[in-house]
């Protein structure tokens, strides 16, 4: 009897210690699908990575210094700024071949990009302080909205492409942009540095970092009141909003960091330690299509970590080019060449 009590008591000691052990990362297979897209504005081109495997199938020449990407409605084209020129590059994902390029002359130094349901594509064109509106459907033709603000950088579309919100670093203000009648309806002043900058699903509240604040604030995005502020890590340079609205998240490049927020509440829920280190210069932060997992570029270093949201835990890191930043996830796969 004393036997059998002493193999139950290492049974169950066994047992514990089985229960406190971390869970095993997730195999690649089940991580994601899709493929991500990285601009990388240090050697000029865009990787195509496999998110089931990791793997990087290829690379593509593109314009000067890529940056922000946006992917077709139907997910088989991307659109890749040149931001140290005045072009877009249009890439078909299946083949990684490059279609064609759109001037936005006299429009100079494409940033944040959107691609819309009906087929415009919406660009910050910074240098020449516009909004540039591409309209495929009519043979890419060009036009622009002046937002006469310094340093337009980031945009954020409503869900029904009614409107654009463009972040203007310099001059501390978001322009509110009507897109059916091409034209500037008010300035909202924010104050500090604006950069990073995103939209709820919903379209109803509009989130705006600050780069000197280490904060968030939160605007109605109707009336363009101001709803409140939430304290962030350093820098928030990057705003993202997670698909099913719960979720905002900034990425701090002062510290390599995530800060959750609870979108409903406002409050500051927990930092996520990714980078680790303001070093390794990290930016740019996307939700993966479910919501379940974040990447973000650390441009210094030129890798992108993939995050689980739940645990916080980096579950692997994704080889990018020279200072990959830019990043989108398109659903369609590139085919072996």
């Amino acid at each position: 009897m004393k036997l059998l009590i002493g193999l139950a008591a290492l049974a169950a000691l066994a047992c514990g210690q089985d229960a406190q052990e971390p869970a095993p990362a997730p195999t690649p297979s089940a991580v994601a699908t899709g493929t991500l897209l990285i601009g990388n504005k240090g050697e000029d081109t865009l990787s195509f990575i496999d998110l089931a495997t990791g793997a990087e199938l290829g690379r593509a020449p593109t314009g000067r210094m890529p940056h922000e990407i946006a992917v077709s409605p139907d997910g088989r084209q991307a659109a890749v700024v040149a931001y140290g020129g005045l072009t877009i590059d249009i890439f078909e994902v299946r083949t990684r071949a490059r279609k064609r390029t759109i001037s936005l002359a006299p429009n100079e130094a494409p940033h944040g990009i959107a691609w819309l349901a009906d087929g415009r594509i919406i660009v910050t064109t910074e240098r020449s302080k516009t909004l540039t509106i591409v309209d495929t459907a009519r043979g890419d033709a060009v036009t622009a909205v002046p937002t006469a603000q310094l340093g337009t950088h980031m945009v954020a579309v409503t869900p029904d492409g009614a409107r654009a919100f463009t972040a203007n670093i310099g001059s501390g203000t978001i322009s509110v942009i009507d897109l059916a009648e091409r034209r500037k309806i008010a300035d909202i002043a924010v104050g500090g540095r604006p950069e990073g900058i995103a939209l709820t699903p919903d379209g109803r509240t509009l989130w705006v970092g600050d780069l000197e604040g280490a904060r968030v604030q939160a605007y109605d995005a109707t009336t363009f009141a101001r709803l409140g502020e939430v304290a962030t890590g350093p820098v928030p340079i990057r705003v993202a909003a997670s698909p099913d609205g719960r979720w905002i998240v900034t990425s701090n490049l002062g510290d390599g960091s995530l800060t959750l927020i609870d979108a409903r509440t406002r409050a500051r829920v927990r930092d996520i330690a990714v980078s680790g280190s303001g070093e390794v210069r990290q930016v740019t932060i996307l939700f993966s299509n479910d919501g379940a997992r974040l990447y973000a570029a650390e441009t210094g270093r030129d890798r992108v970590a993939e995050v689980d949201l739940e645990s916080g835990r980096v579950l692997r890191r994704l080889t990018a080019g020279a200072q990959g930043d830019g990043l989108a996830i398109a659903a369609a796969r590139p085919v072996a060449r």
